[in-house]
């Protein structure tokens, strides 16, 4: 599982929408989609309900939200960490 797989489960389950979530992050909807089914691949289970009306979270989708946002924040914690004490090293 690579760190890009989570940021885009986020942006989807965000907006829940595919569109919305690729303008987000800055691809385009068919590499968002396929990057989607890969993680859903790797996890072994739909994350998301597709339909004409949007997208939904499904009940594994939900779970698995949870420790996405964990990790996410857990990611930009470090960095920004490593920032302050790369701040500290060049002040």
């Amino acid at each position: 599982m690579e760190l890009r797989h989570l940021r885009y489960f986020s942006a989807v389950a965000d907006t829940l929408h595919f569109g919305r979530a690729a303008r987000r992050v800055h691809i385009s909807q068919p590499t968002l989609s396929q990057q989607i089914r890969q993680l859903e691949e790797e996890v072994g289970t739909p994350l998301f309900e597709r339909a004409r009306a949007g997208v939904r979270l499904t009940q594994a989708g939900e779970l698995f939200r949870t420790y996405a946002s964990r990790a996410l924040e857990d990611v930009n914690a470090g960095l920004s960490a490593v920032g302050a004490l790369r701040g500290l090293a060049t002040g």
